[in-house]
Parts: structure tokens; C-alpha cells; sequence
């Protein structure tokens, strides 16, 4: 496979299956669902290759790609995943393939629906396998514009403000990232690759004040697509009007972008600068991770709770990353992967619901369990993982985050010398109490939804469930029991990954 361009694959075929579909007639509904169903599941079957032909012995970025494309200034094709990126792909295949499917209803516009679909998981790819920063931020660009069309045009309630508020919020924070990473590029050797641009700031002879002025517009740039407390405020609006394909994109994948691109060309290219501001990083994630998931325990809207949900779960990645040692980001990259296949399930099922009954308010559903009794089993699989219960995914990337935490808890503090980061072990303590809400609103939901006595008869006699969307939630909670089982299986390559990023946090300091 040395030769192959597989991730080059991976990316484009959703991007040739969104051209054949736009070159479909727009009455072939089926064809241009089959399309989209196959090229979704080329991405995801190739994502799944490289999952498990990287070298967890060897480690660093594998499949590497690069072609020259202007280099006078320092730009390439360069594409390559390590350990931390894989797992990523397979999450954004298993997400889009199943976003698909779930999807297999609509009727409005199916041809250019799919087609923006596939359009804004080709940039998610991008995103993941980009070495090039010039060619990331393409990628990362790429993505607003498919999703504010999908809203806008596919939306439910207030589409259009949520559309727009989403794509400003985004398109802010991108923009400040992009000053940040162009202040490196002219510093540090006027090359966009990720190791010449590390090596380049690494060797300024101010590289300790370069870090710690660009740190902070880069992560935080990032950190904006990432839910970053308190510039997480477009999120829950985008999920509540956003169709249920993209209800699941964003919340499985998109938000997994903002964390990885974060920690990759913020934290890896100026450790430095990640380690004298990670207590202030600390501080807005431990906000974001508790205020979250209190806003969710008080909503009715099921998109809204499972929204604020998915902002608290971020917290508690970037908990991780600013634990900057081997536990947390370990736990981090897991809870990304677990985390992402969790709440793409949990929009899937509200998109089931509110398909068939158009309710989503707790206080209109009841006793669903004895007409969709999978998407209850579904339900139960998702609350469970989100509350880390041992024998799934969320309890060991949520311990090793908090075992991150107590580590980083004795090391000194950059930010305030003679001081340790002592707190951090408050912070971990704070976040097992987020964890005690989140069980709280899924046990409240779930009872509410999809065990209790029907209160509104009309709702037992909606029609079940399709054999595709059935296909999509085994697909998903199979994911995640398995994980849960043999969390090896993704930890393996997780770790493998965090040992090259830990490694430069050693060499710097």
C-alpha cells in the first residue's frame, strides 16, 4: 500500500459520487440515494483499511502523500494520518454511511441534498488528513458552505437564523486561526508543512514569545468549531434546525474537526505556547463541560438537550488535550472517536421520532418503546456510553481524562511560576459531577420517551422502523459495544499516535 493513494480515495470518492449524482436526473430519487448510499460506504470501507493497516509499532504519520503544488510558496498536496487521525476517518465513515441511510426518506430535493452531503464530508476527510496547512484550511473552508445550504434549505425550526448565526460563528473563528497560522508561516521559514512549520518555530531564537502570542488565535480559532466555552453559543441552534444528516455530521464529526485541528496545529506546532496557556484552556473547557450539561437537564427540546449534551461532551475532550500528558490525550482521542459514533446515534433516533410524530418535546412523547423498541435499545446504548458505564467506550476515555487531569495536577505552572496546576484535581472532580447530570437527563429522557405509559395514543400507531435505519443503529451500537468490549481495538492506535505528540512535548520542554 505504500504506492496507493488510498486517503486520496477516501476523500475523493465522495466528491465523484456527488458529481454523478448531480449529473443524475433530479426525478431518479432511488438511483441518487444509491449513489450516495455507495459512495459513502467506499469512503467508510477504505477509512476502515487504513484503520487497521497503520503500524500501531511504528507509530507517526503513515500513507503519507505529497505531491509539489506551488511550491514557491511552500504549498504541497501533502496528506498522512497517524494514530490520532485514523480512528477519526473510521468515525467520520461510520457516521456519514449511516447519515445516509437515515436519510433515505427525503423527498425534497434528494439529488442536490445528497450531493451537499457528500460535499461536506469530503472537506471533514480533508480536514483529517491534511500536512499541508495551506491545503487543511481549504478543506476546513469547505465545509461551511455545504452546511449552511443543508440547513438553510433542509432546516426545520428558525433554519435560516441558525444557518446563518453557525456559519458567521465558524467563519470568525476560522478567520482568526488563519492569522495565527499565517504569522507562523512568515516567522518560521515560509513553508505550510506541518513538520517544516514545528521544526521552524521550534528553532526561532524567540520561539518561547512567538508561541505564546500566536497560541492562544489558533486554538481558540479552532476551538470555535470545537464548542469552546463561551463561543459555543451558535451550536445548540445549528443542531436544532440542521436536518438529521447533518444533525449527525455535526455532532458526530464536525466538532471532532475543531478538537483535532486544535490540538494538531495548535498544540503540536507550539507546545510551548499550549503550556503556559492551558490553565486558561482548562478553565473555559471545565465551564463549557458542567454549564452544558445543566442547560441540558432543564431542556424539553430532545435536539436541545442532546445538543447542550454534545457541548459538554467537547469540554471534556479538551479537558484531555489541556491535560498535555499521555492519560489525557489518550482519553481525549477516545472519547472523540466514542463520543462522535454516541451522539451521531442519538440525532438519528430524534430524527426518527420527529419524522414520523413531528414532536420533540419530552412533554408530547411518551411510550415509543413499544413502536420503535430498537431505537429504545439504540437509546439505552447511547445514554449509557455518554454516562461511562464500564463495558462501553465512555468509561475508560473518560478515566484516563480525569487520570490526565490528577497527573497534570503536580506539574508546574508556566502561567505562574513557583505554582503547580494543583487545581486541575478540582477540575477533575468537577467534571465527574457533569458526568453525574448527564446520567441524570438520559435517565430522564429515556424513561420519559421510550418507557413509560403512552400518554398520547395517536403515537402507537406510527409506522416502525425501515430495515435501513435499523441497518444504521446496529451499525452504531455495534461500534460502540465492541469498543466498549475491547477498547484495544481503537486504543492501540490512539496510543500510538499520543506517543509522537507527548515526545514533542518532552523535547520542548
Amino acid at each position: 500500500m505504500v504506492n496507493f493513494p488510498i486517503l486520496t480515495l477516501i476523500m475523493v470518492a465522495p466528491l465523484i459520487g456527488a458529481a454523478i449524482i448531480l449529473l443524475l436526473p433530479k426525478d431518479r430519487a432511488d438511483a441518487i440515494k444509491v449513489v450516495a448510499a455507495a459512495a459513502s460506504f467506499v469512503s467508510m470501507a477504505l477509512a476502515f483499511v487504513v484503520f487497521l493497516a497503520y503500524d500501531r509499532t511504528q507509530g507517526g504519520f503513515q500513507f503519507q502523500e505529497k505531491v509539489p503544488w506551488i511550491p514557491e510558496f511552500g504549498i504541497s498536496y501533502h496528506l498522512g494520518v497517524d494514530g490520532f487521525a485514523a480512528p477519526q476517518l473510521l468515525l467520520t465513515g461510520i457516521v456519514m454511511f449511516s447519515a445516509v441511510l437515515v436519510s433515505w426518506q427525503v423527498e425534497d430535493r434528494p439529488r442536490e441534498f445528497f450531493a451537499f452531503l457528500l460535499l461536506l464530508v469530503a472537506g471533514v476527510f480533508g480536514s483529517f488528513m491534511a500536512l499541508d496547512l495551506f491545503l487543511m484550511l481549504i478543506f476546513y473552508e469547505l465545509v461551511l458552505f455545504p452546511v449552511y445550504v443543508l440547513i438553510a434549505g433542509w432546516g426545520s425550526k428558525r433554519r435560516e437564523y441558525a444557518a446563518m448565526k453557525l456559519t458567521i460563528y465558524l467563519f470568525v473563528g476560522s478567520l482568526v486561526a488563519i492569522i495565527g497560522i499565517l504569522a507562523l508561516y512568515f516567522q518560521a521559514g515560509n513553508s505550510f508543512n506541518f513538520f517544516d512549520l514545528k521544526d521552524g518555530v521550534a528553532k526561532l531564537p524567540n520561539s518561547v514569545e512567538v508561541q505564546r502570542t500566536w497560541f492562544l488565535p489558533v486554538f481558540v480559532g479552532f476551538g470555535v468549531l470545537a464548542s469552546l466555552w463561551p463561543l459555543h453559543n451558535w451550536s445548540p441552534d445549528g443542531y436544532a434546525a440542521a436536518p438529521t444528516a447533518v444533525s449527525m455530521l455535526h455532532g458526530g464529526v464536525l466538532k471532532a474537526t475543531g478538537a483535532y485541528c486544535a490540538l494538531r496545529f495548535g498544540v503540536q506546532i507550539m507546545p510551548q505556547g499550549a503550556s503556559y496557556w492551558m490553565p486558561v484552556v482548562v478553565f473555559f473547557a471545565m465551564a463549557g463541560l458542567i454549564y452544558a450539561a445543566l442547560i441540558a437537564f432543564r431542556q424539553t427540546d430532545l435536539k436541545y438537550i442532546i445538543g447542550f449534551s454534545s457541548v459538554s461532551h467537547l469540554g471534556l475532550v479538551l479537558l484531555g488535550i489541556a491535560a498535555l500528558n499521555e492519560y489525557g490525550l489518550n482519553g481525549a482521542g477516545l472519547e472523540l472517536f466514542a463520543g462522535g459514533v454516541m451522539t451521531g446515534l442519538m440525532f438519528a433516533l430524534v430524527g426518527m421520532i420527529y419524522e414520523r410524530s413531528h414532536r420533540r418535546d419530552l412533554t408530547e412523547l411518551s411510550g415509543l418503546g413499544r413502536v420503535m423498541p430498537l431505537a429504545g435499545v439504540g437509546f439505552v446504548i447511547g445514554a449509557l456510553t455518554l454516562m461511562g458505564m464500564p463495558g462501553l467506550p465512555g468509561f475508560p476515555a473518560e478515566v484516563q481524562i480525569f487520570m490526565g487531569l490528577w497527573s497534570a495536577s503536580t506539574t508546574p505552572s508556566q502561567m505562574f511560576p513557583g505554582a503547580t496546576n494543583g487545581w486541575y484535581a478540582v477540575v477533575a472532580v468537577a467534571g465527574i459531577l457533569a458526568v453525574v447530570i448527564n446520567a441524570a437527563w438520559t435517565l430522564r429522557v429515556a424513561q420519559r420517551v421510550y418507557f413509560s405509559e403512552p400518554q398520547h395514543p395517536e403515537l402507537l400507531s406510527l409506522p416502525g422502523l425501515t430495515p435501513l435505519e435499523k441497518v444504521a443503529i446496529g451499525l452504531m451500537c455495534g461500534v460502540l459495544i465492541v469498543v466498549g468490549v475491547l477498547p484495544n481495538t481503537v486504543m492501540s492506535a490512539i496510543a500510538a499516535g499520543v506517543q509522537t505528540i507527548v515526545q514533542g512535548f518532552a523535547t520542548a520542554s
